[in-house]
């Protein structure tokens, strides 16, 4: 009896416990040491903190230099150049009384560079002289490179020449080898050698082998020349060093004037004057006797009643000028010499002819390189 009872508290302190635990009782257990309580403490492990992204200062853009075009006006027919040079790459062809837009020009200010292909970002080069521009200040150089104390050109920097009047390239250097074309006054090259005497100098020419051509040194004018690497005939470079002294001047060798095909009923170029277009214009071209391309014609119409007419001459020969009036030349005119400046009396709305010639001497060669300005005066 005493075990049943017993039992049944044991029952009971059993059923008391679950029944405590179900109704939500908490139920402390102590641990095996009752002489350190350690308490059972259940923590979360929180995310770890996200910093705020960093506040980023953006530098200003690099300002890159925004050229603005300049509008010019061609007076004639145009080159297109890939360098400021007529042996250069020809890229195409602008016919006369085309608007242009100037971004550069090149430190001689013969050449000015536009923007060609129109509405590309690509450039191009035409002689300035048959430009005509309102503001040419205004025309930023190209490729200016900063001044250096001994040779006035930048350390590193490849020599440039100004060609100063019409000379042969040929393929080595020496008037024996083969003739690569011309090189006419104002062009600019760049300068790729010079032979151990210093009186020829290897320039880039895209007609030439492996893109290289000779000049005779006396007829450019060049900077940095004396440091310039000595280039043998076969075009192997021997080193670098101060040559002889260039001479100041070499008796050219005379090539006649290419024909250009214009005649009197199909003249060169047809300027039209106007009083709000066009007032002026420039062109130049070379003639030669008894071979080669011995003259040229040049149309024009004034709006007023008084043109001047100017002419700078170079080379050997002598030039005729006659002034042609309805097919045939004018007697009221002796005509305009070589370095002289003239006024004309003409007629308004009426077509005018120049004829340039050059002057047979014998047998010997007469070449004229020459440039004609002709302006409406008030």
């Amino acid at each position: 009896m005493n075990d049943q009872r017993a039992c049944s508290r044991r029952y009971f302190f059993i059923l008391a416990v679950l029944t405590g635990c179900i109704s939500g009782c908490e139920l402390n257990l102590s641990p095996s040491n009752p002489g350190t309580s350690t308490p059972f403490i259940i923590t979360s492990t929180l995310p770890a903190s996200i910093p705020p992204p960093p506040t980023w200062t953006s530098s200003p853009p690099t300002s890159t230099p925004t050229v603005i075009p300049i509008e010019g006006t061609t007076s004639t027919q145009l080159n297109v150049r890939g360098n400021p040079s007529t042996g250069s790459t020809l890229l195409g062809i602008i016919g006369a009384f085309i608007k242009v837009q100037i971004i550069g020009k090149d430190s001689s200010g013969n050449w000015y560079q536009i923007v060609y292909p129109p509405g590309t970002d690509r450039q191009g080069w035409v002689t300035a002289q048959y430009v005509v521009v309102q503001n040419k200040g205004a025309i930023p150089l190209v490729g200016a490179p900063p001044a250096s104390s001994s040779t006035g050109t930048a350390s590193g920097s490849t020599p440039n020449g100004v060609v100063l009047q019409q000379i042969n390239v040929r393929s080595g250097p020496g008037t024996d080898f083969n003739s690569l074309g011309n090189l006419n006054p104002n062009d600019v090259i760049t300068l790729t050698g010079k032979d151990p005497s210093g009186v020829w100098l290897q320039i880039q020419y895209a007609g030439g082998p492996d893109g290289k051509g000779w000049v005779t040194a006396g007829f450019v004018q060049a900077s940095g020349a004396e440091s310039l690497p000595i280039v043998a005939q076969s075009g192997t470079v021997l080193g670098t060093g101060t040559p002889t002294t260039i001479p100041a001047s070499i008796t050219p060798t005379l090539v006649p004037a290419p024909p250009d095909g214009d005649s009197a009923q199909s003249p060169a170029v047809r300027v039209v004057f106007s009083p709000s277009g066009t007032r002026s214009f420039i062109y130049s071209s070379d003639v030669s006797a008894p071979q080669g391309d011995s003259e040229d014609w040049i149309q024009f119409t004034p709006f007023g009643s008084t043109v001047s007419a100017s002419l700078t001459c170079t080379g050997n020969g002598s030039l005729k000028v006659e002034l042609w009036q309805n097919g045939v030349a004018t007697q009221n005119w002796s005509g305009l010499l070589c370095g002289a400046n003239q006024q004309l009396e003409v007629i308004p709305g009426q077509a005018y002819l120049i004829r340039l010639a050059a002057l047979p001497n014998n047998a010997q060669l007469q070449y004229i390189h020459y440039t004609l300005r002709i302006e409406s005066l008030p």
